[in-house]
């Protein structure tokens, strides 16, 4: 099963000011493509934090919020709480029929599934903004390779970056 991690960093690499920082800062045609991407994947992927500060299920496509505390949450038709590891979780979507799945973070999410090297791509948009503090793409240090596949302009101030994730072998 493919995982694309996709998420909206400042220049400075930030992915939020705080845990509880509300994602409105990008632009719209972010948000457009983060829809498009994640309802032709049909699954998309949060930690409980991520899920809170949205505060609902996005609709069209299965919402699966990663918690150790599934006892909180009550799941419905297309939102699933588990506890599952990142592993689980990708072997039961793919028993379900799907074939890729969009990471949405946050930090202990994204660095969980990194980890494990179950990441395949990253999409990064890149706002023309800076934070000067805040949460990172991962909440502990990760060591693999990008490989940039391509580059895209948004608008007149955001950018896509797409990169192939490239672990070292020496590792595995």
């Amino acid at each position: 099963m493919k995982v694309t991690m996709m998420m909206a960093i400042t220049a400075d690499g930030m992915i939020a000011r705080d845990q509880a920082h509300f994602p409105d800062w990008t632009c719209p045609a972010d948000k457009k493509m983060f829809k498009e991407r994640t309802q032709k994947a049909g699954v998309v992927i949060f930690g409980s934090r991520t899920f809170e500060t949205i505060g609902k299920p996005l609709r069209g496509r299965l919402n699966i919020v990663l918690t150790r505390h599934t006892e909180r949450y009550q799941s419905a038709e297309n939102l699933l709480f588990s506890s599952a590891s990142p592993e689980r979780v990708l072997k039961d979507l793919a028993q379900r029929g799907f074939e890729e799945a969009v990471l949405a973070g946050g930090s202990i999410i994204n660095t969980l599934f990194m980890k494990a090297w179950l990441i395949n791509e990253v999409v990064l948009t890149v706002a023309p903004q800076i934070f000067g503090h805040g949460l990172t793409l991962f909440s502990e240090p990760c060591d693999v390779n990008l490989h940039l596949l391509e580059v895209q302009k948004l608008d007149s101030h955001f950018v896509v970056l797409r990169y192939r994730v490239h672990y070292p072998e020496l590792c595995k």
